[in-house]
């Protein structure tokens, strides 16, 4: 057994940080003493202390760490690497987002958009395997490339096939200071049961409005641009609303350059009555 500090030495972590991962759960000691409440270690507890202590160094949440924790180490490898990549997905949005900003302070009365049509198209009744969650602007590119990774890790396991692109449906607006529910919804071919918080439904038939995106364009908030188009598009049409506004992306789009097209705004409507 090893005493707190000469397990923190050879772990690499601090009696605060010790003391901090017992209380979350991540880290207990193997035994406290009942006398004098001293908390003692066992040797085999520092493969996962010191996994612990280089997650942190990554930035890595608590709450996430006891996540990539939890199985074996294959399962480990797999949320590990889908945590990373909404990292560099929000990073990459977070670069676009200051790319705009600078646009906008170094030319001044430009609309920060080019010119683009908007145009309609029939969508065809498509299954869909679902994730809905509820998160602000912040944490949507990450939540985006997480929910999205876990669908199509699913769908694989159990035999399905995901077609071509994926999209998010946004069923509340969200902002930098409020949260909003978004369904990440993958389609596909095959039978597939719901499973924890991926769920089944198909995507009802509709027409639908749209305007087509860049990568880059792709960032908040640049991004609302396109959104004011689509929708000033589908007032002055006179074609009402028929469903909540969503963001459509080509397959493997992250892949593609930053200034080609990567992403469809779209909005559902509603045929006008001639």
């Amino acid at each position: 057994m090893l005493t707190i500090s000469e397990f923190g030495r050879r772990a690499g972590l601090s009696h605060k940080a010790l003391r901090l991962y017992d209380v979350s759960g991540l880290l207990a000691p193997a035994q406290v003493d009942p006398a004098n409440g001293y908390r003692l270690y066992d040797e085999a507890q520092l493969e996962r202390a010191r996994r612990i202590s280089v997650l942190r160094q990554l930035d890595m949440p608590l709450t996430t760490i006891a996540e990539v924790l939890t199985g074996t180490d294959e399962d480990a490898l797999i949320r590990l690497d889908r945590w990373w990549a909404a990292e560099e997905a929000t990073t990459a949005a977070r670069r676009a987002t200051l790319q705009y900003l600078r646009d906008r302070l170094s030319r001044s009365g430009t609309t920060g958009l080019a010119p683009r049509p908007v145009h309609t198209r029939d969508v065809p009744a498509t299954k869909t395997a679902t994730i809905r969650v509820d998160t602000d602007q912040q944490m949507l590119v990450g939540m985006i490339v997480t929910c999205t990774d876990e669908i199509t890790s699913y769908l694989r396991a159990a035999g399905a096939t995901a077609t071509v692109g994926s999209w998010v449906i946004f069923h509340g607006a969200v902002t930098p200071e409020a949260e909003a529910t978004v369904e990440i919804c993958v389609p596909f071919d095959g039978l597939v049961d719901p499973s924890g918080r991926i769920g089944i439904r198909v995507e009802p038939a509709h027409r639908e409005a749209y305007c087509t995106i860049t990568m880059d364009e792709c960032a908040y908030p640049r991004i609302m641009l396109a959104y004011d188009l689509v929708y000033d598009w589908v007032r002055s049409s006179g074609n009402p609303e028929a469903g909540p506004p969503r963001e459509i992306y080509r397959p493997d789009c992250h892949l593609l350059p930053r200034d080609e097209p990567a992403v469809d705004i779209a909005l559902p409507i509603l045929e006008r009555n001639l």
